[in-house]
C-alpha cells in the first residue's frame, strides 16, 4: 500500500469526478490500492491503447481519404506536437489531425 497522504489532482474536491458518490470513489480507490503496482499499471496501459486506438480511429473518421503514413503523421501532430512533426518529416505536408 502508498502512503494514505499523497495527494492526486483529480482528487482535490474530494472525488474523482463531479458525478462519482463519495462512496463509490472510497470503493475504487480501495479496489485499485488491492490491484497493486503491477495492477494499476496494467490497466494503464490498457487505457492507453484504447485511447490511441480512439483517436486514430478519429482521425480516420475524419480523414477517410489519408493514407496509412498520413494517419499516423495527423496522431504525431496531436500527440507530439507540429515542431517535432516538422523536424521528423521535413519533407512532407503536414496534414490535418
Amino acid at each position: 500500500h502508498g502512503p494514505s497522504n499523497v495527494r492526486y489532482p483529480c482528487r482535490m474536491a474530494g472525488t474523482a469526478s463531479p458525478d462519482t458518490s463519495p462512496a463509490a470513489d472510497a470503493l475504487q480507490r480501495q479496489l485499485y490500492r488491492r490491484l497493486g503496482g503491477s495492477g494499476r499499471v496494467a490497466i494503464m496501459f490498457r487505457l492507453t491503447d484504447s485511447v490511441r486506438r480512439l483517436t486514430l480511429a478519429g482521425i480516420r473518421a475524419r480523414h477517410p481519404g489519408y493514407s496509412d503514413p498520413q494517419v499516423q503523421q495527423a496522431y504525431a501532430r496531436l500527440l507530439l506536437g507540429d515542431d517535432v512533426v516538422r523536424a521528423v518529416w521535413p519533407d512532407r505536408t503536414p496534414v490535418d489531425p
